[in-house]
């Protein structure tokens, strides 16, 4: 796995190496961003040809104090921050998180961020809007704006910080799968994700029938689903929510008998198929891009949503037994995403707090027994055997205990299905 990622990080940046020795010329001090003076350790030539060949974020009137970070490393911004350099060329996440002064509590802000695919000598140009705390970029479509800021490079050099190499292997290796096509398809319409939906009511009220229509307020509620009724329906402004693959509430067929639909809840490979269908039929494994986007979201973005997309896309991959037989390529890929995306959270995290049950262990459990059964490609058979082997040494997770092969399977019936 070690060796793919190499040559991953070698596609998307060839001039990178590890020799490193300290340059002060062509880094700026780290104070700039993160408010400490640790000195970046870099080869001169090497920073020479970040510098020459990197692409630029320049970002201008961000407020000190400011939380920002780019990909899997965010500093404090300092007074004489101007924005990032020496940027690989390839997809970034930029996020960032506004802040009170000081002298007003400084609290942070939910954290807001947006996917960006750089070319080489790139030029991103942006000015922070103090009014919606939030950066333009509007600025980068102005030619001679952007010329501008090229020709003063060398003037902004001691105010930029440079991109942070030493969490550049983490990064790909969380988004190898994840293509400029897939990242552009699942982000907001806005370009922005955020940690807090956007939310506003179903109903705006504004005409007394629509008020009059809402429950009352003025007396005690009864019940929890009282007072959850009471509250005002919400829906996603329009253009921030992210656009994930709609995964089927029925995981069987229209006109499926009783029998289909208790398969098609056990293997779960229609759904799947559904899916796949719909929203990736050209490229299958741009699902597996799919999967490191919403896991971005979650792990760096905070957004909730991106957490709870990837359970169920998890659950939908590792619950097809029939797919896991005829997609070979889709599943080699799975295992790899997933061995770089467990290592980023701690063991327990899955571990729910009411029934102690760990939803990733029981849903590997189906993956491991469905890829040791026949018909399984003996590649895939024997990389899941290892991989099976590393979680169970890394994190103790005992994948063999209580399978409860023979346990019933509850399922819904269509409306007006009866068996006799």
């Amino acid at each position: 796995m070690m060796h793919s990622l190499d040559q991953t990080i070698s596609r998307r940046y060839k001039k990178s190496t590890t020799s490193t020795t300290s340059v002060s010329q062509a880094a700026p001090d780290r104070a700039d961003m993160a408010g400490s003076r640790s000195v970046v350790e870099m080869d001169p030539d090497v920073a020479r040809r970040l510098f020459e060949e990197g692409a630029f974020l320049v970002l201008l009137g961000v407020p000190q104090g400011t939380e920002l970070g780019i990909d899997c490393k965010s500093w404090q911004v300092g007074p004489r921050f101007k924005g990032v350099k020496m940027i690989p060329p390839g997809i970034h996440f930029l996020h960032y998180c506004s802040a009170n002064p000081p002298s007003c509590g400084g609290e942070i802000g939910p954290k807001t961020g947006l996917f960006l695919t750089l070319k080489p000598r790139e030029i991103l140009l942006a000015n922070w809007d103090p009014k919606t705390e939030d950066l333009d970029f509007s600025a980068s479509q102005n030619e001679e704006e952007v010329s501008r800021i090229r020709a003063s490079l060398q003037d902004l050099d001691p105010f930029l910080g440079p991109y942070p190499y030493e969490v550049m292997r983490k990064w790909v290796s969380l988004t190898d799968r994840l293509s400029q096509e897939v990242a552009s398809s699942l982000q907001p319409l806005s370009g922005r994700v955020c940690a807090f939906s956007d939310v506003v009511p179903v109903v705006d009220f504004r005409h007394t029938k629509d008020r009059e229509e809402q429950p009352r307020n003025d007396t005690a509620c009864q019940s929890m689903k009282e007072g959850l009724d009471r509250l005002p329906r919400m829906k996603h402004r329009e253009g921030t929510e992210l656009r994930f693959s709609t995964i089927p509430e029925k995981n069987y067929p229209p006109g499926a008998t009783p029998a289909e639909i208790t398969q098609c809840s056990m293997d779960l490979s229609y759904a799947l198929e559904t899916v796949l269908e719909k929203n990736h039929r050209l490229q299958p494994l741009n699902l597996l891009g799919e999967l490191q986007f919403a896991f971005v979201c979650f792990l760096i973005g905070n957004v909730y949503e991106g957490f709870e997309h990837w359970k169920r896309l998890l659950v939908l991959l590792c619950r097809a037994e029939e797919a896991m037989r005829e997609r070979k390529e889709l599943y080699l890929g799975l295992i790899a995403v997933l061995y770089h995306q467990l290592g980023e959270i701690p063991p327990d995290f899955f571990v729910d707090i009411v029934s102690q049950d760990n939803f990733l262990t029981s849903t590997l459990q189906d993956f491991f027994q469905f890829a040791s059964g026949p018909g399984v490609d003996g590649t895939l058979r024997k990389r899941a055997e290892k991989f099976k082997a590393h979680l169970t040494k890394k994190f103790r997770w005992d994948f063999d205990a209580d399978l409860d092969d023979c346990a019933p399977v509850v399922v819904e019936l269509p409306e007006g299905v009866t068996i006799d």
